[in-house]
């Protein structure tokens, strides 16, 4: 390991607090729960830039494999971290790789998607009404969907064994969060909600028309 590819601990710092932080002004936790779910993505959010910029501690633990199944690489240089681009042997640099633009393409519709379901919902609140417009005429819970295509972007840009660890107990996380907030939702709006939950779905929207589905 080169003396500046590892070890930059100040940028640990710096890309944790701002990805934590622009979070943190679109989520809003409330309640123990929301604060349980939120500190879970933290977590993913820091433990994925400490091997980015801190230790590659999935690197470390892989060595001997990925030093005999792929020998043309580095693993110890920090562009070896972005570990699909190195085992599908692209001669791009990784950050212009298909994995790396991918990968920016879900973080950033994630976050444009939590900014923009937050635009609707906040005023919703503010009024006592029920969010359907926006993303949430398209799914109940664009949010939590947008948390998901964030981290889905991180794991496809620089994968590590925590953070595969962490991503389904995020997703479950999730899950059970917008679940009870459908039952506060059934109990403060009664009727019309469940209207709204049986026209649009929780978490991926139909790619078919109300027409169609009518007719199954």
């Amino acid at each position: 390991m080169t003396g500046t590819a590892y070890g930059l601990w100040l940028l640990v710092v710096l890309n944790s607090a701002i990805f934590i932080l622009f979070a943190f002004s679109f989520f809003k936790p409330r309640t123990a729960r929301d604060w349980r779910s939120f500190g879970a993505f933290s977590a993913f959010i820091v433990a994925l830039f400490t091997e980015m910029y801190g230790f590659p501690l999935t690197i470390y633990l892989l060595s001997g494999w990925l030093q005999s199944a792929y020998p043309g690489v580095d693993w110890l240089s920090h562009d070896a971290g972005h570990i699909p681009e190195m085992m599908f042997g692209w001669q791009a640099h990784p950050h212009f790789g298909p994995f790396h633009i991918l990968s920016f393409a879900f973080i950033g519709g994630g976050f444009i998607l939590i900014s923009v379901a937050w635009a609707v919902l906040y005023p919703a609140q503010q009024q006592g009404v029920l969010a359907t417009s926006g993303p949430y005429a398209r799914v109940r819970h664009p949010q939590y969907v947008g948390f998901v295509l964030v981290m889905l972007g991180f794991l496809l840009q620089w994968p590590t064994l925590l953070t595969l660890a962490m991503f389904p107990v995020l997703v479950w996380m999730y899950v059970r969060l917008a679940r009870h907030e459908e039952r506060q939702a059934r109990t403060e709006f009664g009727d019309t909600y469940r209207r709204y939950a049986a026209r649009v779905p929780a978490f991926v929207p139909r790619l078919w028309g109300e027409r169609d589905r009518t007719r199954q």
